[in-house]
């Protein structure tokens, strides 16, 4: 038996030998038998970085011929890489490259048709202003003087549009779905501008320059004649045009003077030429000159009265700015001047803040400007019996004396031409010196008493 095996075992082996000499013979390798199917297993550290590695360089090798996924997961094995040291190194052919519409499927947009798309310069509106502009006229030269468009076209430009929209499949299509999605007022608004043909001029013409035709008049031209006019036409735009016409003298009873008959036509610079200039001094109008005279002498007298009266104004105008010298009366102890008004100090105390209804207050300061951060009771103004005036912060913020702060439950002196600042609002503090020298005056006689 085991002689009958080991027989059986160098036949084959001399079979396959006889066939390997005859595939190498005639230069082809017998095709190895493998799965389609794609085992899954685990891969170690190693082998992950080496198949990412592996994946980006296929990746990047993919458009020149090399065979993607040809090692799409891990490493080849031990023994396919024997297989492929042991195989003759014989050119192999190239396979064709598949086709690209065979390898990916190109997924098509769902998205809807952007009609607008590759129309250019050329808008909706301005096909349809084309369009019946040229049902209209018939000539594409009058139809570029004529209309409007969004964009200045040349001659050829509209002539290539006009070929475009007639015998162009593609744009045909695309400008009529565009100008099918135009609202009824810019479609009404477009319509209303179109030109005006030959057969309606023809009928406005008639219409008497001398006569006065009001809109009835144009609506009956209308009414009788329904096929002649645009559909869009309306008895305004009617009498629009007829007023345009008549402008230039293009109605029927009207008449345009000949040009002067001859070779010499008169221009500018003879016409220059034949004027004598002693001709065109000023003649001398007395009636001009003395209504001249007289309004010089009324402007005069009432430049005169406005300088009479101008103290009178002074006083208005530094009431309300407040930045006149302040006239001091017998009761006016002293003045605290803002930029906007003036607080008289008429008693020997007074309490400086922001008043609400439920507070009153001797000087409201939110008249001069914000006083949001003012507090409701921010200081205390008092005029001693030596005649020295004392200010005292009882609010939450510092007021600034001189550029000195002088914080809560503090009280400093004020001195004539003091500057007090209480959150962002500035004023001057000017003390009346006379009332405050007979002040200290009674003051100095009660004191040896």
């Amino acid at each position: 038996m085991a002689s009958g095996a080991a027989s059986r075992s160098e036949d084959e082996e001399s079979l396959a030998g006889q066939k390997r000499a005859s595939s190498q013979a005639l230069g082809t390798i017998p095709k190895r038998r493998s799965s389609s199917r794609f085992i899954k297993r685990k891969k170690f550290d190693d082998e992950l970085v080496e198949s990412s590695l592996a994946k980006s360089s296929t990746r990047a090798k993919g458009a020149s011929g090399v065979e993607p996924g040809r090692y799409s997961g891990s490493e080849p094995s031990s023994s396919e890489k024997k297989k492929v040291s042991k195989a003759p190194s014989t050119p192999v052919p190239p396979s064709p490259a598949p086709a690209p519409g065979l390898t990916k499927r190109v997924k098509k947009s769902k998205q809807p048709l952007q009609v607008t798309k590759d129309l250019g310069r050329w808008k909706p509106a301005d096909d349809l202003l084309l369009i019946n502009a040229v049902l209209q006229t018939n000539d594409l030269t009058s139809v570029h003087l004529g209309v409007k468009f969004s964009c200045r076209f040349t001659l050829r430009e509209v002539q290539e549009r006009w070929y475009a929209l007639l015998y162009d499949p593609v744009i045909s299509k695309l400008a009529c779905q565009a100008m099918r999605q135009l609202h009824p007022e810019a479609i009404a608004a477009i319509q209303s501008k179109a030109l005006f043909s030959k057969a309606e001029e023809q009928l406005l013409s008639k219409v008497g320059s001398t006569s006065q035709p009001t809109l009835e008049t144009f609506q009956d031209l209308l009414h009788r004649h329904p096929d002649a006019f645009y559909l869009a036409r309306t008895a305004k735009s009617l009498q629009a045009h007829w007023q345009l016409m008549k402008q230039y003298y293009l109605l029927e009873d009207q008449t345009v003077q000949p040009l002067p008959k001859g070779d010499q036509v008169l221009n500018f610079s003879d016409a220059e030429d034949l004027i004598d200039d002693s001709k065109l001094k000023d003649m001398r109008d007395e009636v001009l000159e003395h209504e001249l005279t007289v309004a010089d002498r009324r402007q005069k007298r009432e430049i005169r009265q406005l300088e009479q009266e101008l103290h009178k104004w002074q006083v208005l105008v530094d009431s309300i700015t407040g930045m006149s010298s302040p006239d001091f009366d017998n009761q006016t102890l002293a003045v605290l001047r803002g930029r906007m008004v003036r607080y008289l100090m008429r008693s020997r105390e007074i309490t400086l803040g922001r008043a609400t209804k439920d507070n009153q207050i001797d000087v409201d300061l939110s008249l001069e400007g914000p006083a949001w951060k003012i507090s409701r009771k921010q200081g205390v103004i008092k005029l001693k019996n030596n005649g020295d005036f004392f200010i005292a912060n009882e609010g939450r913020r510092p007021i600034y004396i001189d550029g000195r702060p002088v914080l809560c439950g503090s009280k400093w002196r004020l001195s004539n031409n003091s500057v007090v600042e209480i959150a962002s609002l500035r004023f001057v503090f000017l003390i009346n010196q006379d009332l405050i020298a007979l002040i200290r005056a009674e003051a100095a006689k009660i004191i040896p008493q």
